[in-house]
């Protein structure tokens, strides 16, 4: 019987995934907990498996190198930088993600920070818990309206995002790397460089994925670009921007603020930078999470590493240049 291993889990319990396999006749496994997994770990407990579901686990060319067999792995997720898709390729192992799956929910996590931000939502809110009934020592306060919002990344979540801040009154602009500066967006938002974007933003929100060409694309250098009144919002992965860079900029009085959901290294360690800069709104990696999306996110995963196992063409594989492969191991 073919068996497919949950490798880890961002989620209370496997059940759910358990169900699914178990009723298309696949045999089911998982670890004990759902903490994130080493290659050897992966190793060690995916002997013998035709695919894996994985959150945060490290599938690295030394896993597919010893699990010569795996047919596919299936990311709880969109962004697949845990897992070396070059080293999947080469050993005929599909991967598959589940792009799109939060794109109400992060895009509204990413409005949410901004205006947090804007408004210091979270700094009034402490002072009132500790006894403080005064808004304005904590003014600077802004509004949406007449503000520039920048939207660095225009796939799916990037569009909502645009979408969204223009119904609350800001003037959107994008950046691209597709995109041609000086021209529209389909729904008719202007694109520009990213330089561009730097100087003129009042709001600047990250929807990029990773790969080598973005990392810290918000670096030391082009924060120096923004304008002292400007917020940063990330909600796509934490290398996109220098989180350390930007806590020195809010030290500095160079930023108004910062809404940051996703981090370089998670968790975050208490003595990072960010974790002491003023004017920030933290989350936990968050943005991704509704109960409504969390059920599409689990489903659309299990059923792509169903589909492979089966010997089918699952939704979404990344790389698609190994599926034949892959189904016919």
């Amino acid at each position: 019987m073919a068996l497919i291993v949950m490798a880890d889990f961002d989620f209370g319990d496997c059940d759910f995934e358990r169900k699914m396999v178990e009723a298309a006749g696949i045999q089911f496994k998982s670890f004990d907990d759902a903490r994130n997994r080493t290659p050897a770990e992966i190793i060690e407990h995916l002997r013998g498996a035709d695919g894996a579901i994985t959150s945060y686990g490290r599938f690295t060319a030394e896993v597919f190198q010893a699990l010569p067999q795996l047919k596919v792995v299936s990311k709880t997720g969109t962004g697949v930088d845990n897992i070396d898709v070059t080293a999947a390729t080469a050993d005929g192992c599909a991967v598959c993600n589940v792009p799109a799956y939060g794109t109400e929910v992060v895009s509204d996590h990413a409005i949410a920070l901004a205006l947090a931000c804007l408004r210091r939502i979270n700094e009034i809110d402490a002072d009132m818990r500790a006894g403080i009934w005064d808004f304005h020592r904590r003014r600077p306060l802004g509004q949406a309206h007449g503000r520039a919002f920048g939207v660095v990344g225009y796939g799916n979540i990037g569009r909502a995002v645009a979408r969204k801040a223009r119904g609350l009154g800001f003037n959107v602009v994008v950046w691209d790397h597709k995109g041609t500066p000086g021209r529209l967006t389909p729904e008719d938002f202007p694109y520009v460089t990213l330089e561009g974007l730097l100087k003129t933003a009042d709001v600047v929100s990250f929807h990029t994925a990773l790969v080598p060409a973005t990392h810290h694309l918000l670096n030391a250098d082009n924060l120096k670009l923004m304008k002292d009144d400007a917020i940063v919002v990330n909600t796509s992965r934490g290398a996109v921007i220098d989180n350390d860079a930007v806590a020195a900029a809010l030290c500095a009085g160079e930023l108004w603020g910062a809404g940051i959901d996703v981090f370089e290294h998670e968790p975050v360690s208490p003595d990072a930078p960010i974790m002491h800069a003023p004017h920030t709104v933290l989350t936990s990696h968050a943005a991704y999470w509704s109960e409504e999306s969390a059920v599409e996110l689990r489903q659309r995963c299990t059923q792509n590493a169903i589909d492979v196992v089966c010997g089918r063409t699952p939704e979404a594989c990344v790389n698609p240049e190994a599926l034949s492969r892959a189904l016919a191991k």
